[in-house]
């Protein structure tokens, strides 16, 4: 809390309060759920729908939530889709570089990281996927002056309606038929795939009709897997046989199902019936997949990464883009409603409501992706020309950009080889070679070519500031006038590394003293 004393300043209106009272309340009915998926036909699961076109929700949540429970891959998927969101980083971004701003996204980012329960919140606003809509309630608080979050409650979204105005309402323990979200209090997450009311928008609405048929199928199949392999028993009694003898031959018929032994009486007789089913199987199993992979296409937009179909690698690779496509998306819709619902009255509670909102934003970027994108700007950058913000930079690879204290890295730079004097000739070894004496000038040149030569790398390092600011010079002009500058000239001195110019230095100073003494000689 150290931190947030420095943060007050003043304000152009008081601050209001948060309501700090839990309007809905979780009750004991949520847990119970009138079964509509049993004996579930056509024409029940239209009603079903129609009574959640006109604002009545209820069976149609129960049903969805039914399905997730029964169908071992529409669980499965949804799960898949969801821990995509919930196993990334996150990070919070100030609206600006000032300072305010800063320590605003500082203040949300240790109030959202203070939430322990923070990737279960997350499950629970994905819920949306599934079933359009998802509805969590925000306990406020109060901690060292400040308006906290204490905790963020899901609700299960039976308990909403519409209303005849299409006004979305929450039902309570005192209103049971609803009452509107109060401002400030709810986080509302819509999962918006396609156009349309909320209640028809989620994906199990969609995948309903295929869980529907698959039920059919698994039925059958299950009642056909029962006799599957057992010939039909065929029993025969003579025509003179009394009802006592016909229910004993019923019940040997039966032993010989389930005992493989049994008695008859005498004159009776059993013949089995062998019938080939082995087409049967293919039926219900194709007709089983086939909805699975109806399922995976609504939910994951693909089939590869999900069901045990053959595929190429490049098959799987195409699929598995169009889903990571719907992790992005998934992520900045998620972003936006806590931007909108949480982070904004959170805000707004604290610093007034004329402070610009910070943004969240989820690390959804694959390495292949940022790995491709690297290689795009340094062509640009360096080959093209283009320029580029920095900022923009830092961004797109969700860098943080480094404080004015703060250490920052940087890459090695190779000393550059030291290469034999022999193997690089000159005008001095050429005049050796001819048989003539080089003058003390034209030694001092060679050895200034010769250093040019062999330091390359050092010389680039130690004027890389310098040439930096030539070549963002636009006239000779502004350069003089910089170079004029005494202040910038130490900044630029203070740019350079100093150690390589003083070795550099160094070595020239040996050379010239070796020079000397030679020409004296």
């Amino acid at each position: 809390m150290a931190k947030r004393k420095g943060k007050q300043q003043q304000r152009s209106a008081p601050i209001p309060k948060p309501d700090m009272t839990e309007i809905s309340v979780a009750q004991v009915q949520d847990k119970y759920s009138s079964y509509p998926s049993n004996g579930l036909t056509p024409q029940r699961l239209a009603q079903i729908f129609r009574e959640a076109d006109a604002g009545d929700v209820l069976r149609q949540m129960e049903l969805f939530e039914e399905m997730e429970e029964k169908d071992p891959h529409l669980f499965s998927q949804l799960q898949t889709r969801k821990n995509a969101v919930t196993g990334l980083d996150y990070e919070v971004i100030p609206f600006s570089d000032d300072e305010l701003d800063k320590q605003i996204a500082e203040f949300v980012k240790e109030q959202i990281e203070a939430l322990e329960n923070l990737e279960d919140i997350f499950i629970d606003m994905l819920d949306a996927i599934g079933k359009g809509i998802s509805v969590s309630e925000i306990i406020w608080g109060y901690d060292d002056g400040h308006t906290v979050i204490q905790d963020i409650k899901w609700r299960h979204p039976k308990r909403l309606l519409w209303d005849n105005d299409d006004v979305l309402k929450i039902a309570t323990r005192e209103s049971p038929n609803g009452i509107p979200l109060v401002a400030n209090k709810f986080v509302v997450h819509r999962y918006k795939a396609r156009s349309g009311h909320p209640s028809r928008a989620g994906v199990l609405r969609v995948v309903a009709w295929m869980y529907l048929f698959k039920n059919y199928d698994l039925k059958d199949w299950v009642s056909f897997c029962e006799v599957f392999g057992m010939p039909l028993r065929l029993g025969k009694y003579d025509p003179s046989a009394s009802e006592d003898d016909k229910l004993a031959l019923m019940r040997a018929l039966i032993q010989i199902g389930t005992d493989a032994a049994g008695i008859i009486p005498n004159g009776t007789e059993i013949e089995f019936k062998e019938s080939s089913k082995t087409t049967s199987i293919n039926v219900y199993e194709s007709l089983a997949r086939y909805c699975d992979e109806q399922i995976s296409k609504a939910i994951l937009g693909q089939t590869l990464t999900s069901d045990s179909g053959s595929g190429s690698y490049s098959q799987s690779k195409t699929h598995n883009e169009v889903r990571h496509d719907l992790t992005v998306a998934d992520c900045k819709a998620l972003a936006a409603t806590l931007r909108r619902d949480l982070i904004r009255p959170l805000v707004y509670f604290n610093f007034g409501e004329d402070r610009r909102i910070p943004y969240l934003r989820f690390d959804c970027e694959e390495a292949d992706d940022l790995k491709q994108t690297a290689e795009i700007y340094d062509t640009l950058i360096c080959k093209v020309g283009l320029k580029v913000p920095t900022s923009h930079i830092y961004k797109k690879f969700s860098i943080p950009k480094p404080e004015a204290d703060e250490e920052i890295a940087t890459p090695p730079v190779a000393a550059a080889a030291p290469v034999p004097l022999k193997e690089s000739p000159s005008d001095l070894w050429v005049l050796k070679d001819q048989g003539k004496s080089p003058s003390t000038q034209a030694q001092i040149d060679a050895l200034a070519d010769m250093a040019i030569k062999h330091n390359a790398g050092v010389f680039a390092k130690i004027f890389a500031p310098i040439l930096n600011m030539v070549g963002k010079a636009e006239s000779l002009d502004e350069l003089k006038a910089k170079l004029e500058d005494q202040d910038f000239v130490n900044s630029l001195y203070a740019m350079m590394d100093v150690e390589d110019l003083d070795e550099l230095l160094a070595k020239s100073m040996f050379y010239a003293d070796l020079m000397g003494r030679a020409d004296e000689a």
